[in-house]
């Protein structure tokens, strides 16, 4: 059954909306001031709250405050019942985190309109969630055991033939084998420190209190960050010829390990996905109030439907074009902008390549 609070200190009011709720088969509890509904809020743990606006003690305002603060309360969806219809607080209220608002008087048929589809609404987003939450674990069941084999077969193997054939063994042999285990070792590092990051930032989305943490960072220079990740990434593919680097120095309200994860992650795409010899390019500017940063390549593409789908645990056409990794990167670089109230674009074609831009607001 449905759960609702509703908080309002006017007893005719509060009886009014209570009684019409149940008659539709909700579970309804009330409360007369904003305290206390903070507290029947936070053990009732309801689907919906509806609370007015102008309350003595604690207002609507700040109950929807201290509900946002507290982690088993800050998804619940609130809509404001108020006498006042001025434009300016109806924005304050939704800035707040109000997902609606239904305007004094109103009638049995207005309220229960207004109810359903908050419901209905809530009801979306939870399917949505529990969609997306079956499509990962189907992908990590799938790709995770292949991804985590690969990489310690090579470790197991090699390490197999060390300690039987040492000593038979021509040093120029015992560093290859070496060698191996180490590139091993670092794709299997990669692999489990990208899985973390993005389990990290999903947990991270579903927090307010830590989305706001995130875009109020400390305001940081992007010129070095970025230099410094793309020769970096340039030597260890060995394509440093490849490389046109422009560079327009900002600042910009991001974490330097998020700064540093977004360039890395997208240039390792670009020189994955491209042959050597040719171009990719690697440019930064200013555009109507924001920073971007723009990786193009020219190699294979991608088609307009695999760019819709991009997503965590999904490598395009892999029977065709064998790639190592868990195809995390992207959608790694996306979650990230977005945690810093930007946005990730793809621009892409089969055969002509890929341009992906990042905007953050300066």
């Amino acid at each position: 059954m449905t759960k609702i609070l509703v908080i309002e200190d006017e007893r005719a009011i509060l009886e009014n909306v209570v009684e019409t709720l149940e008659l539709e088969g909700f579970d309804v509890r009330g409360a007369q001031n904003g305290r206390a509904g903070v507290e029947i809020a936070q053990s009732y743990l309801p689907d919906l709250i509806i609370c007015d606006i102008m309350m003595p003690e604690l207002n609507g305002y700040g109950v929807l405050l201290q509900l946002r603060e507290r982690p088993e309360t800050a998804n619940i969806p609130l809509m404001f019942l108020t006498a006042k219809a001025d434009r300016a607080d109806m924005r304050k209220g939704m800035e707040l985190g109000a997902d609606d608002y239904l305007i004094k008087p109103f009638t049995a048929s207005e309220l229960l309109a207004a109810v359903g589809a908050r419901i209905e609404r809530r009801i979306s987003i939870t399917k949505e969630y529990e969609q997306k939450i079956n499509n990962l674990r189907g992908n990590i069941i799938c790709a995770l055991p292949h991804e985590l084999r690969t990489p310690l077969t090579g470790i197991i193997g090699y390490s197999e033939i060390l300690l039987m054939d040492f000593k038979s063994l021509e040093p120029d042999q015992v560093y290859n084998m070496v060698e191996a285990i180490y590139r091993s070792g670092m794709r299997l590092y990669h692999l489990i420190e990208n899985y973390l990051i993005y389990a990290q930032i999903e947990l991270m989305m579903t927090d307010p209190k830590r989305i706001a943490e995130a875009r109020s960072a400390p305001p940081l220079e992007t010129n070095s960050v970025i230099a410094a990740v793309v020769q970096n990434k340039a030597a260890e593919a060995e394509r440093a010829g490849d490389l046109e680097m422009h560079l327009c120095n900002a600042e910009v309200r991001i974490y330097t390990q998020s700064l540093e994860k977004i360039t890395g992650e997208l240039l390792d795409n670009a020189f994955k996905f491209s042959t050597p010899g040719s171009t990719v390019r690697v440019e930064t500017s200013k555009q109507n109030g924001y920073f971007v940063l723009q990786i193009s390549d020219s190699g294979r593409g991608m088609t307009a439907e695999q760019i819709a789908n991009v997503g965590a645990y999904m490598q395009f056409e892999r029977a065709v074009y064998e790639q190592q990794g868990l195809g995390l990167g992207l959608i790694i670089a996306r979650r990230l902008a977005e945690l810093h109230g930007g946005q990730l674009n793809v621009q892409s074609a089969p055969g002509q390549g890929t341009t992906i831009s990042v905007q953050l607001m300066i």
